[in-house]
Formats: C-alpha cells, structure tokens, sequence
C-alpha cells in the first residue's frame, strides 16, 4: 500500500458513532488499548488507563487552555452575519482568523455596541487577519463574555440534525481538560485525548509513581486543518506555537527505564519537535511547530499515546498510524466501529503502548 496516498486514510463512520456529548463522568468512556508491537486489542473503560501506567513511566500533558474563540458578528453595512473563529494571536489586538459568510478587506464587524472590529487582509488560505477595537486582556475579557467554546463542525452539525443544543456555560467546562492552566490561555480547540481525565484518577496515577509533567501546544488550524492533496507529503501544516520548559525537557532525557506517554496528538507533535531541534538541555523550548508526521516517521521519545478516534483523512490519523503502523490502526479502527465506540473529540479513548 501507497501510504502517501490521502484516500488510504478514509474510512466509513455511521453517523450515530459521533459523539455529541462526553462521557459522565468524564473517566467513564472507553477505552481500546493497542498493542503496537502485537496489534492485540483489549477493550477496557479508561480509569483502567492506571493499570497500564508503571512506576517510573512519564506521562505529559499538554496544559492548553481552550478560549470560547467563536464569535458571532453582523456587518456594521448590512446587518449580514459573519461568523468568526480566532485563529493566531497576531499582535495585541490583531487575531487571524476563519470567517465564515461572505467577507472582504476593511469589512467593518460588531459584535456588541462597544464590542467592534474591522478586517484588514485576506491571507488566501482561508485566513482573513482582523483588528479588533479591544486589546489585550480587555480583549480576552470581551471574547471570554461574549464568545461560543469553537466545538468542532461535526458536532455542530449532528446537533442540529438531531435537534439538540448544547448550554454554553456547561460546553465552557466540558470542552476543557481539569488541567488547563489559565496562563495558557489561548487554544482554539481542545487537545482532547486529555478530556477523559479526573483529578481523583490523576491523583491515582501520580500514587503510582508515574510523573505528570506539562507542556504547553497552543491548539490551532494546524491540527484540525484537512488535507487537500491525495499526496499526503505536499500537505503544509499550519504552525503553532510550543512551549516547553528546561526542567521537563531535562526530566524527559535523563528519564530511564520507564515509557515516555504522550496525551494526545498535540503532545506528540511539541514532544518530538523538540527533539528534532534541540540543541542543548539547559533551555527553554519556545518554537513555531509545523511537524508533519506520516508513517515512515523515525520516533525520537514518544512510546506510547493516549488518543481519541479520528477524522477521515486527518493529520491526526496519519499520525496515529505513524506510531503503530497503519495495518495495527486499520483493525483497531474496524474493531471500534463494530463494538459501536464514539469516536472524535467527545468520543471513546484509545490507548497504543
């Protein structure tokens, strides 16, 4: 098989295997545990995730936090709706963006009488960058008042064929980790492989003597983007930005013996570019990452992952098969449609260790 094709990646997925809403509690969903040397499956619920955990493993986290980044807009010249998505914070009060309604260079947006902005480019990739007439954190403070959790297309859409909606105030907590650090505001989605966890069961791993450490992805297009080309090595992800301190990354090199667990694709990616650039252990890492990882990829430090179930054709899922092999994902995939998991960002866990 040509694993550079994008069509390999597609599978079909019944539409009642989305989930629309996460599991109760949150440590409740299930969980398919995948060997990667073996390909065996075990099903198991995921608070059972500390029974694969080990003394001395290291499992990182990626301490995101999520900002309602949709807003809802008429133009100040028609009264026409605009829909607007926070990409990347550009400057103070200059945000990249995705749109969605017709738009055009220095549109005139308002969100709320005092709530204003204007667009002032369209970048031709689906971009457009706005001015907004806040800044700063009056600006986050306004987006936090009056902006939407941006919960991903699909579970909007299977929301309204089924006629359901969702409250803002309880979508603000769910679409966002227990360890979302309020200083690492500035997501656009949420690195939801961490969704699953509760602080009683992270208290339980840590027990374990499994070190918890955090590093920081700020979730953007690049991890959601789709893949336009069928030769999957023209695609060019959209970069984000990383951060992950001297300690954790001299607490990862000088680990021995244990696994190195990555919660999610987004720690995955922050890990293992780090380790592609890293130059000496007593800096800090702070880098624009556009790694693309298909098969064929060589792992510097990543073992093991958790993860949720994925798109078609995604970034996400190439990844995946990067790390186990495709054939591996392949039958997982078929054995979690079969046992009816939920799949994508409120969906069932999986585990390959």
């Amino acid at each position: 098989m040509n694993q550079d094709k994008l069509s390999d990646y597609d599978f079909d997925l019944p539409e009642d295997l989305i989930a629309t809403h996460p599991a109760e509690p949150r440590d409740h969903s299930r969980l398919l545990v995948l060997n990667k040397i073996t390909g065996e499956i075990e099903h198991k619920h995921f608070y059972d995730i500390v029974d694969y955990l080990s003394s001395g493993d290291i499992l990182v986290l990626n301490n995101s936090k999520v900002i309602p980044a949709r807003l809802m807009a008429v133009k100040e010249s028609t009264g026409g709706k605009v829909e607007v998505l926070l990409h990347k914070k550009l400057d103070e009060n200059i945000w990249q963006c995705l749109l969605g309604g017709r738009a055009q260079e220095c549109l005139e947006l308002k969100f709320t009488e005092e709530f204003k902005a204007k667009i002032l480019k369209n970048n031709h990739d689906g971009t457009w960058d706005i001015r907004f007439n806040k800044s700063g954190a009056d600006l986050m403070k306004a987006v936090e008042e009056f902006g939407e959790m941006p919960l991903p297309p699909y579970i909007l859409q299977q929301l309204k064929i089924k006629n359901e909606k969702l409250k803002k105030e309880e979508t603000k907590k769910s679409y966002q980790t227990v360890y979302a650090d309020s200083q690492k505001s500035g997501s656009v989605a949420a690195p939801t492989a961490g969704l699953h966890f509760t602080p009683e069961l992270l208290e339980k791993i840590k027990n374990k003597g499994v070190k918890i450490l955090e590093i920081t992805l700020y979730v953007g297009m690049g991890t959601f983007a789709p893949v336009k080309t069928e030769d999957i090595s023209k695609h060019k992800m959209h970069a984000e930005w990383v951060e992950i301190d001297n300690k954790t990354i001299n607490l990862i090199a000088k680990q021995k013996g244990g696994k190195i667990i990555a919660v999610g694709t987004t720690s995955v990616r922050s890990l293992e570019s780090c380790w592609n650039n890293l130059s000496e252990l007593s800096n800090d890492f702070k880098f624009w990452v556009d790694i693309f990882i298909t098969p064929g990829y060589k792992f510097k430090i990543v073992d093991a992952m958790i993860t949720n179930f994925h798109l078609p054709k995604s970034t996400l899922l190439m990844l995946v098969s990067a790390l186990v092999g495709k054939e591996k994902i392949d039958k997982a995939y078929k054995e979690a449609i079969k046992k009816k998991y939920r799949f994508y960002s409120y969906g069932d866990a999986m585990l390959i260790k």
